[in-house]
């Protein structure tokens, strides 16, 4: 470190230090001024009529006069002003409220769904898209989002994988901390930047048979390596704010659970921000068997449990508590400290309207600059599953239809927690017609139903008519012998993923497979979009078409990234953060899995395997293909082995881009651990690189590998890293790689 930069860190550290000061002395003025009940007050997030011991609340606003409510949702500029106004001007202390909305993929301006991000591989190109969204989302009177969800899920059943960023820790600690910077920028207290809330912490992902709220239960070992990292990762990169999941962590309930929101939170990682519950956590905690309202709320209270969302059962409860000695003045003092801090950190003491302007709010809503990236997040998301006979890229020219069940439809390209923001967005009929221009004719033809399933029927907009579909497929039929080449848009419309959307059946439904039947009949060239919220099981339609293109749900600019895709104006370079399987037995199925004593062998019966499928997925981890080629060769190492915690490896691998086209590659290095204290998985992901190449280009692209890719939580969960013989892989996805081993001394 030169002179100058220790003088600025030291000057850093300072300025810190006075903030720090002035921000206690303001709290601890204020707290000697509020009541218990007003203290209490500050840890409810809820609204509506609270009868009872609320002495005569009778709605809202009354709540935020009584300074009962320290929180409220999104309800446009106008209302949020006229509560913030009763917070400000009418309570006693005139503390001023949050504002935290869903704000998951963009508010307005809707990016794709993370899941869809997280195929983009990069990191920095997906926290630019949260900082949009936090310049639209604080324009329009949010301070305050619950995101970024940083679970880790390996089966594709939960529909809350949609929420997230796949199944591999690595790569889900590197989105989780680009989000959360994206969002709080470099300057909490800035207007154009909101906070963080890291959910669902934690274990969410891992639900059992990938149903929703259902039971967690996994080992102290399998939470450290595998499943918490990402949330550590967003709280070390200044998340202001935490969520607790609905699930047990080893039989107790999140939001109760002194170990996971103390010991290991706050103890363990550092993190000094507050905890609000999901929705009705705490009151869920007595459906798992943990006591009454009154009971729970004083263990979550002193578990570590800063903010209650709606159960009101801090508010009603937590003063009675306090007179039966169940919870300390102490216990109380302490959340409300942390959600003061929170909203003296944003900025709120200071100008309570600072997020409600609606000026700002009309020059930061729906920007051709955030459309722009928008786009482009759209066409980076997308994953070309299958190209056989280079189908793809179509040209812009001739006649083509477009048809399917998302072919005419912007609002379920949009994907969960996304509102109905749809006012600038195009069908992909419209996009393609936006493309061609004059060059060509673009007919559309709906094509089919979403699913002749009533029960499916019922959560979409899609009706169950097993006559009517076959006459849809007929019109498209009839449509597409019209045209020279066939663009269908099949897969899930919004209301199959998210929260609350799991699905024990996660192929595509008979509706939409009698359409494509139907059009490879017609033996016109058709490029298969497949648009979800989830992997799906493929395995027949991969051995039937010719071209899969996986677009999930891109949002607002979702039909004309695709369009950039379809028509080459984008090279597709998206590659998938999640295994898709070949069988829904499968699941949960992942790449990074330990190895059984007794690996499948196809000439010993008895070995792990299945008796009517293989064991490899469809698409392994890490897949995606290009309208180019690339080839790897030259694996090589600088050293065959290293010692010590300060040694360093370099591998290198030649790139070459063989076919006719400039692309980017993702280049991805796996490491494995063949012998250690406890088993390890097969693989795991240490390090990827992003490499564009023109038509003949070489690259060599180099990884520096050091005891950090080498490290683990042992048995004792402790990280370490332990000296032996390590195989190294480097290629284009987790199961397509050139091999080496390499060995690391004590």
């Amino acid at each position: 470190m030169t002179l100058l930069a220790g003088a600025l860190a030291l000057a850093s550290c300072a300025n810190q230090a006075t903030s720090d000061r002035e921000m206690d002395r303001f709290i601890d003025d204020l707290m000697s001024r509020m009541t218990v009940e007003e203290k209490i007050g500050q840890l409810n997030l809820s609204g509506g009529d609270v009868p009872g011991v609320l002495s005569g609340a009778q709605g809202i606003d009354d709540l935020i006069r009584m300074g009962y409510l320290t929180a409220t949702g999104w309800a446009g500029i106008d209302e949020l002003t006229r509560l913030q106004k009763i917070a400000v001007e009418e309570s006693r202390l005139g503390i001023p409220m949050l504002c935290g909305v869903d704000v998951i993929h963009g508010f307005y301006t809707v990016f794709p769904i993370p899941l869809a991000l997280s195929c983009t591989w990069d990191p920095e190109f997906v926290e630019k898209t949260a900082r949009v969204a936090a310049e639209e989302a604080s324009a329009n009177g949010i301070s305050w989002t619950y995101s970024p969800m940083v679970d880790i899920a390996r089966d594709a059943r939960w529909g809350r994988i949609a929420e997230g960023s796949g199944e591999d820790p690595y790569l889900g600690s590197l989105f989780s901390a680009a989000m959360v910077r994206g969002y709080q920028g470099q300057d909490l207290s800035a207007e154009n930047t909101i906070m963080a809330c890291v959910k669902h912490f934690a274990l969410y992902g891992a639900s059992e048979a990938g149903r929703d709220y259902n039971t967690v239960d996994m080992s102290k070992l399998n939470m450290y390596n595998y499943y918490l990292e990402p949330y550590k990762s967003a709280f070390q990169a200044g998340a202001g704010s935490g969520m607790s999941s609905f699930n047990l962590v080893e039989g107790v309930p999140a939001s109760g659970s002194h170990w996971l929101l103390t010991e290991l939170l706050r103890d363990e990682w550092g993190f000094d921000g507050f905890v609000v519950s999901d929705y009705d956590a705490i009151g869920e905690m007595t459906a798992h068997g943990l006591g009454d309202t009154k009971t729970v709320s004083a263990q979550a209270l002193k578990a570590g449990l800063d903010m209650d969302m709606m159960t009101l059962g801090y508010l009603k409860t937590l003063k009675e508590s306090l007179d039966e000695g169940r919870v300390s003045e102490k216990d109380i003092d302490t959340a409300c400290r942390r959600i003061l801090e929170a909203k003296y950190k944003l900025g709120l003491f200071e100008d309570p309207y600072r997020y409600l302007n609606k000026e700002r709010a009309e020059a930061n809503t729906l920007t051709e600059e955030g459309l722009a990236l928008a786009r482009e997040a759209a066409a980076k998301s997308v994953v070309l599953l299958k190209n056989d006979s280079n189908i793809l890229p179509f040209t812009k020219q001739g006649t083509i239809a477009v048809v399917g069940p998302l072919a005419g439809n912007t609002q379920d390209l949009l994907g969960m927690w996304s509102g109905s923001c749809d006012q600038k967005s195009a069908t992909v009929v419209n996009a393609v017609r936006e493309a061609l221009g004059d060059n060509g004719k673009v007919l559309y033809a709906q094509g089919c139903n979403f699913s002749n399933s009533e029960m499916l029927a019922r959560t979409s907009t899609s009706v169950c008519d097993p006559a009517q579909n076959s006459r849809l497929v007929r019109e498209a039929v009839a449509v597409a012998s019209r045209a020279d080449k066939v663009i269908a848009v099949l897969g899930e419309p919004r209301s199959w993923s998210g929260e609350a959307c799991s699905k024990a059946d996660i192929t595509l439904p008979e509706a939409q497979k009698e359409l494509i039947s139907a059009l490879l009949a017609t033996g016109k060239p058709v490029a298969f979009v497949i648009c979800s919220g989830r992997p799906l099981v493929l395995e027949w339609e991969d051995a039937r078409c010719p071209t899969l293109l996986e677009a999930w749900h891109g949002g607002s600019e979702a039909a004309r990234g695709l369009v950039d895709v379809l028509f080459g104006d984008v090279n597709p370079s998206g590659r998938l953060t999640t295994t898709f399987p070949l069988r829904g037995g499968q699941i949960p199925i992942y790449y990074n899995y330990l190895n059984t004593g007794r690996p499948q062998n196809p000439d010993d019966h008895f070995t792990s395997k299945y008796l009517d499928c293989p064991n490899e997925p469809l698409y392994p981890f890490g897949y995606g293909l290009s309208y180019t080629n690339f080839e790897y060769s030259g694996l090589t190492l600088d050293r065959s082995s290293a010692k010590g915690d300060n040694g360093v490896i370099k591998a290198s691998v030649t790139v070459t881009n063989t076919g006719s086209r400039s692309g980017e590659e993702t280049v991805q290095m796996y490491i494995g651990d063949p012998a250690a204290s406890i088993s390890r998985p097969v693989r795991e992901l240490r390090g990827f690189s992003k490499v564009t190449l023109a038509p003949g280009e070489s690259a060599t692209v180099s990884f520096d590998i050091t005891t950090e890719q080498l490290s683990f939580y042992n048995s004792s969960l402790k990280k370490v890293w332990e000296p032996g013989l390590f195989n190294l892989y480097i290629g284009k996805n987790s199961s397509e790689t050139l091999n080496t081993t390499f060995e690391w001394e004590e």
